[in-house]
């Protein structure tokens, strides 16, 4: 699981000079930011946040400047495990142009009956706050890239 979560105003963030986690609003995502304690320069989420919440979730997907990647998914799910590499990948190599989030469907229910997801992983892509693409199934980091392809760019 990811070390990078999400709270109701942004992204935690750890900085790597003095070890303060920061937050990164929602809004300024895409926007260099620094450190509010020793001013090093933070960069872009590169690896999946985790939404554990309904709101956490709302806030992330209305409020990011740039497109989020969503993968529900749930720990049991072998597919599931198999793609939390590739979203790696994914992470790192589209890091300020996209945030890729993971919402764990035996936690955050509500979610998953309110998007209709009824096959995991299912990856749906949010650009200004709607859902722009859909797709379910296990892929690979290219793959991936691919699907957001044109929404990203």
């Amino acid at each position: 699981m990811s070390g990078l979560r999400v709270d109701e105003k942004g992204v935690l963030t750890t900085c790597a000079g003095c070890g303060t986690t920061n937050r990164q609003a929602f809004e300024h995502l895409g926007q260099a930011s620094r450190c509010g304690k020793c001013q090093a320069e933070l960069p872009p989420p590169s690896e999946p946040v985790t939404a554990a919440s309904s709101s956490e979730f709302d806030r992330l997907v209305s409020g990011s400047r740039v497109p989020v990647l969503v993968d529900f998914w749930a720990p049991w799910c072998g597919p599931c495990r198999a793609v939390a590499p590739e979203l790696q990948k994914v992470a790192r190599s589209l890091g300020g142009r996209l945030v890729v989030a993971k919402v764990n469907t035996d936690e955050v229910e509500d979610l998953a009956s309110r998007y209709g997801i009824r096959s995991i992983p299912t990856f749906l892509l949010f650009k200004d706050g709607q859902v722009a693409e859909r797709v379910s199934g296990a892929m690979d980091a290219a793959s991936i890239v691919q699907f957001v392809g044109q929404q990203v760019a």
